[in-house]
């Protein structure tokens, strides 16, 4: 019953059912590893660059971390890109782990999209202004703020198993967190990092990722972290799955819908007319009258589904007619096909402000996703581009944007929905200073804004604990910065959360 969030051995015993219980990865080898500095093949460069009008001096890393087993063998190849400013005092300066999430897929959102110091260009919007794709110089960088370590799970970007090794060691929940734990474990003794304030940035499927190192970093390896950015999260996946009988995601989804809906200018005048008031009818809906006819379901009168169904019309866009014919619940891959079927057009799931066409305009779902067709090339050939240009890394192996990771290993939950929430909510109350940044945008489908609050809300946060979390929204997709004004929101609410972090 898990969705693959993807607009990305030899394992020692562990016990089961503590793991179901918290959530937290137990000891493996991989978790044993060993940074191995002479096996350790970096390339190191020196730039510059302008941000908020002042130049900064860095130093890129691009290379491999060696892990090893207790036995001294060699286990897997990691591969990231360090970038250090230059000049500051490293026991105050900030390091933050940016990974993104599929499961499978590589940092390349994240390094080229938002964060790391070249962005890919696109226009004011988001669109792809066709190949071939350039990089540009990304003025809303965070190495003013603090350095960056991006890293690409194993079997994704660069990183590879060792030959020999079995790769599903390093391919499901426990394995991974174990596995990028132990990295970060030994990334702060190579570089001299213990004294540095730390964050995590994850994306998507890395928000779960994220959530479960939170504790892990601090059960196992006894590293507490300054804060977190959740960025498009998904914590619990019972919020987030739709199938037959879990009418939760259908509630949580409505608010999405409107946004599409107001966007796409399918709505009502009253509503049409401010996105923020349409957002906030559609949650009262969604979580009020909506959830109610949901769990009554076969009890529901006539008089009463025509009723939800009219109003379900006036928030998603969709007829009246449809909604009944869907049994009061459209699917969001139904709703992708629906919204723009009598223009011909088919809507974005990552990013529901783009849209595509189909061979013809009969079919049920959408044949793909015009959003993620906006974003793949560019990616992938600005950071194959910049390995080799800029920061003078040049490899044979194929950069993969995303590796063959599946079937991904869901072990520790089995016949459960994966719930990193509570692994989060333990993480915070053993470390009361820990910050959580939730950032979401209202045009995604992959990890619906209205769901991740959900997810904080039902964690059950103590007053002083949920004060530590803030959440911010932008009027883009899943990639939020790839849309330059969402960018530029996202810069500088990126700088005022690390002053809260600091507590200043």
């Amino acid at each position: 019953m898990i969705k693959l969030i993807v607009g990305f051995c030899m394992l020692a015993q562990f016990n089961v059912l503590d793991a179901q219980r918290s959530n937290i990865p137990t000891e493996t080898v991989a978790a044993n590893v060993q940074a191995v500095p002479a096996g350790v093949t970096v390339v190191t460069t020196r730039h510059s660059m302008m941000i908020a009008g002042k130049k900064l001096d860095y130093t890129a890393h691009t290379g491999y971390l060696h892990l090893k087993n207790d036995t001294g063998k060699l286990i897997a190849k990691v591969f990231f890109t360090y970038y250090q400013k230059q000049g500051d005092d490293l026991a105050k300066r900030p390091v933050t782990f940016a990974f993104n999430g599929g499961p499978g897929s590589s940092s390349v959102w994240l390094h080229m999209g938002g964060l790391g110091p070249k962005r890919v260009q696109f226009n004011e919007e988001g669109f792809s202004q066709g190949p071939p794709y350039t990089f540009v110089n990304n003025e809303y960088c965070w190495l003013d703020k603090t350095d960056l370590v991006f890293i690409d799970p194993v079997s994704t970007g660069y990183s590879r198993p060792a030959p020999g090794e079995n790769p599903k060691q390093f391919h499901g929940y426990n394995e991974d967190v174990s596995a990028m734990g132990s990295f970060i474990r030994h990334f702060l003794s190579r570089y001299e990092r213990w004294g540095s304030p730390k964050y995590l940035a994850g994306e998507s499927y890395g928000t779960t990722r994220a959530a479960g190192l939170s504790k892990f970093l601090q059960d196992r390896h006894r590293i507490y972290l300054n804060g977190i950015f959740m960025i498009s999260a998904v914590l619990n996946f019972g919020t987030n799955d739709y199938y037959v009988g879990n009418d939760l995601p259908r509630a949580l989804y409505i608010p999405s819908y409107t946004a599409a809906a107001w966007y796409h200018k399918k709505l009502a005048p009253a509503l049409q007319a401010n996105l923020q008031n349409a957002l906030k009818e559609a949650e009262a809906f969604a979580i009020g009258p909506y959830a109610s006819a949901l769990i009554k379901g076969g009890w529901l009168s006539e008089s009463e589904k025509e009723s939800i169904a009219e109003k379900m019309s006036y928030y998603t866009g969709l007829s009246k007619e449809y909604c009944l014919r869907s049994n009061l619940r459209v699917e969001e891959s139904r709703f992708y096909k629906e919204l723009r079927r009598k223009d011909g057009l088919t809507i974005g799931r990552l990013d529901a402000r783009f849209t595509g066409r189909d061979l013809d305009d009969a079919g049920e779902v959408n044949s793909f996703d015009p959003s993620f067709a906006n974003i793949d090339g560019p990616f992938t050939a600005t950071m194959n581009d910049y390995f080799q240009k800029e920061l003078n890394f040049k490899e044979e192996n194929g950069y993969n944007i995303f590796g063959e990771v599946y079937p991904w290993n869901y072990s520790n939950v089995q016949n459960q929905f994966l719930n990193v929430a509570e692994s989060l909510r333990d993480a915070m109350s053993k470390n009361p200073d820990l910050k959580v940044y939730m950032g979401a945008g209202y045009y995604d489908f992959a990890t619906p804004y209205f769901t991740a609050q959900y997810d904080i809300e039902h964690m059950f946060l103590r007053p002083e604990q949920r004060k530590n979390v803030q959440f911010y929204f932008y009027e883009s997709g899943h990639m939020y910065y790839i849309h330059k004004p969402s960018l530029v929101q996202f810069k500088k609410d990126v700088d005022a959360f690390f002053e809260f972090s600091r507590g200043k």
